[in-house]
């Protein structure tokens, strides 16, 4: 019986090695199934062009009208691991994480954990009426009096590094990792930022457009059981 069932776990292993990485496609680098749009500017104006299209294989945020790209389901527990440059000029964009309620913040962010990747400042977060903290907040946040996750306070909280990025038109790898209630952030191997005490700690992931063209040539996920020290 003890000879059958190592038998059994080792044939299981072989017939089932995706089980060890469970890596679940988010960008199927055709179009956009499994994805949804919310841009504000369409209520009014539903022949407003596109935010978000798919050309040459990349997933391209447009970055006018403003909104966003959101993920139909719902994950926990998860790596992503994204490469994505601005082809022209720089400017602003972010990976939110943790997406739920939309239109929570000034009618246009949803609820969430906003990874920015703003140019010269990616790896922030912005708590977007969701909050985190990291070590030295009062440094990196401003004086508590004016924490808040709301409109008018103050959301972000500065990365850890300089001279991460790359130079502008050159792509640039960004890993998010968010473990119950912590989250990780890497740009081109770098720790750039490290929080914990999320209030969220699962949701949509959603894409902005918020003002720059942004090509994305990887956007994947892969369920994790705990935090990296630096992901492969």
């Amino acid at each position: 019986m003890k000879f059958f069932s190592i038998c059994l776990l080792f044939q299981t292993a072989l017939v089932f090695p995706s089980l060890k990485a469970q890596e679940l496609p988010l960008f199927n680098g055709k179009d956009l199934t499994g994805w949804h749009a919310d841009v504000p500017e369409k209520d009014d104006n539903p022949d407003a062009g596109p935010s978000f299209i798919v050309r040459d294989g990349m997933l391209v945020s447009l970055g006018r009208p403003l909104g966003h790209l959101i993920t139909d389901k719902v994950y926990q527990n998860y790596r992503i691991t994204t490469e994505y440059r601005f082809p022209g000029e720089t400017g602003n964009c972010g990976i939110l994480v943790h997406a739920s309620t939309p239109r929570a913040l000034y009618d246009m962010f949803p609820k969430s954990i906003e990874v920015q990747m703003m140019h010269e400042n990616a790896g922030d977060f912005w708590c977007i009426v969701e909050d985190i903290m990291v070590d030295n907040m009062v440094e990196r946040r401003g004086p508590k009096e004016d924490w808040g996750i709301t409109e008018g306070a103050n959301r972000r909280i500065l990365n850890l590094t300089d001279g991460s990025e790359n130079p502008p038109g050159e792509w640039n790898q960004m890993i998010i990792e968010c473990f119950e209630d912590k989250i990780k952030v890497w740009v081109n191997g770098d720790l750039v930022n490290e929080g914990y005490q999320s209030t969220a700690t699962k949701g949509q992931i959603a894409v902005q457009a918020e003002g720059a063209e942004v090509e994305f040539r990887e956007l994947r996920l892969e369920q994790i059981s705990g935090l990296s020290e630096k992901p492969e």
